[in-house]
C-alpha cells in the first residue's frame, strides 16, 4: 500500500503506478482543485503543498507520516468546499421550561406557573417564547410544566392548538406534565431543568422523532425576541455540540446569572453558575471584543449565559443518560461538564433581553414598555407576539388624562388619571382615580352597570378601582376590587411587608395586590 511505502530515493514506480496514484480520487486531481506535478517533490491540494520527509537511516521517504498529516488537511479542505448546511426549523424541537415554584416572583406565582404571568397588558410570558418559536418557523413544542400549572395549561390549549387559535399543520404543542413512573427514581418529581428534560428524554429516542437533529431549549419567564433561526445557523457552521446563547453584562446583575469566558473562536473556556464575592470578580473579561464600546466595556464588564440553549440530540441523549445521569440542572452542571469532552460554543445576543424572574424586574420591566423609544415592543407586524383571542371591544375613555401608558382591550375609564402605567384589559378606573408608575393586569370578564349598581347597594366592592383612589408604585394582580377613596403609596419606604389577610404583600419597596383580593374603602397602605 502507498501509505506504508518507503523506497530509495534513486527508484521509481512504474508509470502504471504514477497513473494509478496521481488519477486517485485522494489527490487534487480528481478532486477537481488543480493538477498534478510531477516535478514537484510534494503532494498538491489545492494551496497545500506538503514536502515528503525523508527517512534518516536509508533517506528514503517516509510517505505515511505525509498522507497522515495530508489527510487531516484534506479532511479540513473538504469541509471549506462542502456546501454549507442551512437552517432548517424541521429539524429542531424545542423545548419551554415551565420553571419552578416562582418563590422569586410570588405572590404572582402564589395561583399560576410563571409562564403564565400576564405581561404588557394582554399577554402572558408564554407568549414570547411561544411566538418566538412560531415565528422563526419551528412548530414542534414541548412545554415542561409542574406547579400551579392550571392556567397556563388553560392558556395554551386556547391559543395554541390544531383546532383554532395558531394553526400549525402538521406541528404540535404538547405539554408534558409532571408525573410519576414506575422505579424509584420514578417517584421524584422535577428534581432541576436536566432532570425535567431527562425525565421525557425517551420522546426523542423515538423513531418518528429521527429527523430531529437539534434541540433548542428555552425558558418561560424572558422578554425578548429572538430569530432562532440564525441561532441555529450559528450553531451548525461552528459545528458546536452545545451552544449557550449570551450577552453582556453589568456587575450589579451578574451575580444573578450564569457567567461565562471564551475564547478568541467563541469556545467556552469557562462557566460559573451565579458566582459571588471572589468567583465573581474572577469571572470578569474584556467585553470589547464582543464589539462594545470601550466605555460600554467598562460598564458590562462579564459575559451572561441567557438561558437559551441549543443541543445536537444525540448529544443531549447522551448527556442525560450516560455521561451524567444524576446532573440535576443544567446551567449549573451540564454545561460546565461537558465542557471537557464535548465542543460549547457561545452565541452573542446583541438584542434586548431581561430575565423577569423577581417582582422588581417584571415591575420595571412592564414599566419600560410605556417609554417613548421602549428597548421592547409588542408592535412588530413581521414578528407579531401572539395570545390568546378574546374578541373584545375597544376601550372607553371619558375626559380622562393618560400620559405615556398603554390601556389594553375592552376597558372602562371615566374622568381619571393614568401616567406612565400599564392598564389590562377589561379593567374600570371609576371618576377621579389616578395611577401612576402602576401595572394593573385586569380582570377575566366585566360586571354590568347593574350588577356594580347591585355590588354598591350591598355594600361589596366591584371589580375594578373605585371613586377617588390614589395608586402609585404598584401591581394589582387580575381580578382585584380596590374601593373608593383608597390610598396605594407606601408612603413609609416598606421594603418587605407580608399582609394576605389584608388582600397585598411588598416586595422591593413595590406593593402587590393580590389576585381575586378585595381592598375596602378608604384604606391607606
Amino acid at each position: 500500500m502507498l501509505g506504508s511505502f518507503c523506497g530509495p530515493s534513486s527508484s521509481k514506480l512504474p508509470p502504471s503506478h504514477q497513473n494509478r496514484i496521481q488519477s486517485s480520487s485522494f489527490f487534487g486531481n480528481a478532486v477537481g482543485i488543480g493538477q498534478s506535478n510531477g516535478a514537484i517533490s510534494g503532494i498538491r491540494l489545492g494551496k497545500i503543498n506538503i514536502p515528503r520527509r525523508k527517512c534518516a537511516a536509508t533517506k528514503r521517504f517516509s510517505t505515511s507520516a505525509v498522507l497522515a498529516d495530508v489527510a487531516k488537511d484534506f479532511m479540513a479542505f473538504q469541509a471549506n468546499i462542502l456546501p454549507k448546511q442551512d437552517a432548517d426549523p424541521k429539524i429542531v424541537a424545542s423545548i419551554i421550561l415551565g420553571g419552578g415554584a416562582g418563590t422569586r416572583l410570588f405572590p404572582l406565582t402564589r395561583r399560576r406557573a410563571k409562564p403564565a404571568v400576564p405581561i404588557g397588558g394582554c399577554y402572558r410570558l408564554i407568549d414570547v417564547p411561544m411566538s418566538n418559536c412560531i415565528n422563526s418557523g419551528i412548530t414542534k413544542i414541548y412545554i415542561l410544566t409542574q406547579f400551579n400549572s392550571q392556567s397556563l395549561n388553560r392558556h395554551i390549549a386556547r391559543t395554541y392548538n390544531l383546532g383554532n387559535g395558531v394553526n400549525f399543520g402538521d406541528g404540535f404543542v404538547e405539554v408534558l406534565a409532571a408525573t410519576q413512573t414506575s422505579g424509584e427514581s420514578g417517584k421524584k418529581w422535577f428534581q432541576g431543568t436536566a432532570d425535567a428534560v431527562r425525565q421525557f428524554i425517551w420522546l426523542f429516542e423515538d423513531a418518528k422523532h429521527r429527523h430531529i437533529k437539534n434541540i433548542l431549549l428555552l425558558s418561560g419567564d424572558h422578554l425578548y425576541r429572538m430569530d432562532y433561526m440564525d441561532f441555529l445557523q450559528k450553531h451548525i457552521n461552528s459545528g458546536a455540540d452545545i451552544s449557550v446563547s449570551c450577552l453582556p453584562v453589568d456587575e450589579s446583575r451578574a451575580s444573578d446569572f450564569g457567567l461565562l469566558k471564551i475564547d478568541e473562536n467563541g469556545q467556552i473556556r469557562q462557566f460559573l453558575e451565579k458566582p459571588k464575592a471572589e468567583s465573581l470578580r474572577s469571572m470578569q473579561v474584556d467585553t470589547t471584543v464582543l464589539g462594545l464600546t470601550a466605555q460600554d466595556g467598562r460598564k458590562s464588564p462579564y459575559i451572561a449565559s441567557m438561558g437559551i440553549y441549543l443541543f445536537k440530540t444525540e448529544v443531549l441523549l447522551k448527556l442525560l443518560s450516560w455521561h451524567y445521569p444524576a446532573a440535576n440542572d443544567f446551567g449549573s452542571e451540564i454545561i460546565p461538564l461537558a465542557m471537557k469532552d464535548y465542543n460549547v460554543k457561545a452565541y452573542l445576543f446583541d438584542g434586548y433581553w431581561e430575565d423577569i424572574g423577581t417582582i422588581k424586574s417584571f415591575f420595571d420591566a412592564n414599566l419600560a414598555l410605556t417609554d417613548q423609544l421602549p428597548k421592547f415592543h409588542f408592535y412588530d407586524p413581521l414578528k407579531p407576539i401572539f395570545t390568546s383571542p378574546r374578541f373584545l371591544p375597544p376601550t372607553k375613555i371619558e375626559q380622562c388624562r393618560v400620559l405615556d401608558s398603554i390601556i389594553s382591550h375592552g376597558c372602562f375609564l371615566r374622568e381619571c388619571s393614568v401616567e406612565r402605567s400599564i392598564v389590562g384589559i377589561c379593567s374600570r378606573l371609576e371618576y377621579g382615580v389616578e395611577l401612576k408608575d402602576t401595572l394593573m393586569m385586569g380582570a377575566d370578564n366585566y360586571e354590568t352597570e347593574a350588577e356594580i349598581a347591585s355590588t354598591l347597594a350591598e355594600g361589596k366592592v366591584p371589580l375594578g378601582v373605585g371613586r377617588d383612589t390614589k395608586i402609585m408604585n404598584c401591581i394589582i394582580d387580575t381580578n382585584a376590587r380596590i374601593g373608593k377613596n383608597v390610598v396605594i403609596a407606601n408612603k413609609d419606604n416598606v421594603e418587605e411587608a407580608d399582609r394576605p389577610s389584608e388582600g397585598f404583600y411588598i416586595r422591593s419597596g413595590i406593593t402587590v395586590v393580590l389576585k381575586n383580593s378585595v381592598i375596602k374603602d378608604g384604606t391607606i397602605i
